[in-house]
């Protein structure tokens, strides 16, 4: 059958460069790694904010030709033909300034969003988090925080860029109109930039201090709310809001000092610039009357003087200040990334058996002992009541432990399965539709190992064919905050349709067609049964129409509580 396709990859995704964190990656090479891990985006960004600043220097040079040219000689003409010059430039200042910040921005929140993954990955890993013992409002903090501080790094290849070449290009011409002055400029922006690092190392140091500082406030909060029941019961409210009010004062503490260094480096870059366009103005008006230069020299050589100290002191305060909070959150980024596992997960080998599950007397609750296996490939249905549906679904996801016997994939205790591949291997996809805010697309191609096929087949098997024809922009409608722009049905169908897509050896479902018409949920049960064949495949579920297209049907029966006898029954009706 010739599928339709509805989810096409684009020919040059925009995708970030992957950062590296090993071991031994340190701070710096973590912040240099951050900066240029999106050229996709930094890269045009950078060539349209260098377009920007050599049209921002040309302003004060078309007005000085046209003092020269039009104003001193009273030609109309030439006014017109300026004044039309100078439009243009800067109708291209804007554009290129709008377009060039935006496609940065985007790059710096694509950055930000890989490295805030990356933590929270990581402080949820199933092995834990070993070393140092860490407050959750300090993961917090660093998970946000310092992933907004770190990917502003990548600011630092967009917005100096353009700055280095204002400076570049205003010496230039000062250069052209007048060596000495021009020269005057390339001797003393090294200069200033060297003065302005050194004012700027105070504000290096408290900004470290204050994240740090924020951060052990933010943990300290975190617990004291998390934990408010124990410590009211504990009669410890004086103690806990002591212990917080120390850590909010080092935080205030910390933020003030920081923000002293801060405008103490500000003064001092007003303060050496000031001087310094004060001297260049000073020459070139003595050059000026003694005929050295025109008036219409005069006024550009002043104004781009005064235009590129901006420059300077944006590049200096990018550089600098940016570089300075990004290597501090580096730091702290790198304490959870090559913090090391809590505990190791035990070696877990195929066994002969491929990926066939099994019930080794697993007891899960009040269910009876299941003693069962289900071979590689079969599609078996578990009716079930509520209870009992949600224990053995916790024990195969992991999440439980069975009060006796134990559950194998392959020959794997499940709680045994690699975290890094569990997915692959063993899939329970939950009842409730948990979707993320994005597309459709977005929603049910969820990792980057979903291809395009996938993410069509799954489309089809999950009958979300007809969702997409109803929905205004197809795959690209957006699904709101945990899917609140679709109905019911619709969230569950695309929830389905991601763990299709998925396409794990073992696929555990649960109810996933309670939400949709009957008519709707034979096509499912069908197309599920299609779609996953030769892999194995378990639906809890009362539908008939699933019950129907199952290979065999498992009924685990409620106690007889009249009798005592709280342990269910399981029999099995094969097909």
């Amino acid at each position: 059958m010739q599928l339709p396709v509805f989810f096409e990859a684009p020919a040059t995704p925009l995708r970030t460069r992957h950062i590296d964190v090993t071991e031994s990656t340190t701070p710096r090479q973590l912040t240099l790694r951050t900066m240029f891990a999106a050229k996709k985006y930094t890269v045009p960004a950078g060539v349209l904010l260098i377009v920007h600043q050599l049209c921002a220097a040309l302003v004060p040079v078309i007005m000085g030709v046209a003092i020269d040219r039009a104003i001193s000689t009273g030609d109309a003409g030439e006014l017109v033909l300026w004044v039309a010059v100078l439009a243009v430039d800067y109708a291209l200042v804007s554009t290129t300034f709008r377009f060039g910040s935006r496609v940065g921005f985007l790059g710096m929140q694509s950055i930000q969003h890989q490295v805030r993954t990356r933590i929270t990955d990581r402080i949820l890993d199933a092995r834990g988090l070993g070393g140092a013992a860490r407050q959750p409002g300090m993961l917090l903090s660093i998970a946000t925080s310092d992933a907004r501080q770190l990917a502003s790094a990548v600011a630092i290849v967009v917005y100096p860029l353009g700055e280095f070449a204002a400076v570049v290009f205003s010496a230039l011409i000062l250069l052209y109109i007048s060596w000495p002055l021009g020269l005057a400029i390339l001797v003393a922006a090294p200069l200033m930039l060297w003065l302005m690092d050194r004012a700027g190392a105070p504000l290096r140091r408290r900004s470290m201090q204050e994240q740090q500082a924020a951060g052990e406030a933010a943990g300290t909060a975190a617990d004291l709310v998390g934990g408010f029941r124990i410590v009211k019961g504990l009669g410890a409210e004086h103690e806990a809001g002591r212990r917080y009010l120390v850590a909010s004062e080092r935080a205030l503490q910390g933020t003030l000092k920081a923000n002293v260094a801060r405008a103490g480096y500000l003064a001092s870059m007003e303060t050496v610039s000031g001087l310094f366009i004060a001297g260049v103005a000073v020459a070139a008006g003595l050059m000026a009357v003694g005929g050295a230069m025109t008036i219409g020299q005069l006024i550009t050589v002043v104004a781009v003087t005064q235009f590129v100290m901006g420059p300077l002191q944006a590049f200096a305060a990018n550089f600098g200040a940016i570089w300075a909070q990004a290597l501090g959150s580096a730091e702290r980024v790198l304490t959870v990334l090559q913090a090391p596992f809590a505990h190791e997960e035990s070696p877990a080998a195929r066994a002969p058996g491929g990926f066939s599950l099994r019930f080794e007397g697993a007891a899960c609750g009040a269910a009876a002992a299941v003693d069962r296996d289900v071979p590689e490939g079969e599609f078996v249905a578990v009716e079930a009541d509520a209870v009992t549906t949600a224990a053995l679904a916790d024990v195969l996801a992991g999440l439980a432990e069975p009060s006796s016997g134990a559950v194998t994939v392959g020959g794997v205790d499940v709680r045994d399965l690699p975290h890094g591949t569990r997915k692959r291997t063993l899939l329970v996809a939950p009842h409730e539709s948990d979707l993320f805010e994005g597309t459709v697309g977005e929603n049910i191609a969820a990792t980057d190992d979903v291809g395009a096929e996938a993410v069509t087949r799954a489309i089809f098997a999950s009958a979300c064919d007809d969702v997409l024809a109803t929905l205004p922009d197809g795959l690209a409608t957006d699904v709101g905050e945990a899917g609140r722009m679709l109905s019911g049905g619709q969230r569950q169908r695309v929830s389905l349709a991601r763990a299709l897509a998925a396409d794990p050896d073992v696929l555990v479902l649960l109810d996933p067609t309670t939400a949709v018409d009957s008519v709707t949920e034979a096509t499912v049960a069908e197309r599920i049964a299609t779609a996953r064949s030769g892999k194995t495949t378990i639906v809890f579920t009362s539908s008939p129409a699933l019950l129907a297209a199952a290979s065999s049907v498992w009924r685990i029966e409620a106690a007889d509580t009249t009798t005592g006898d709280l342990a269910p029954t399981l029999t099995e009706a094969s097909r």
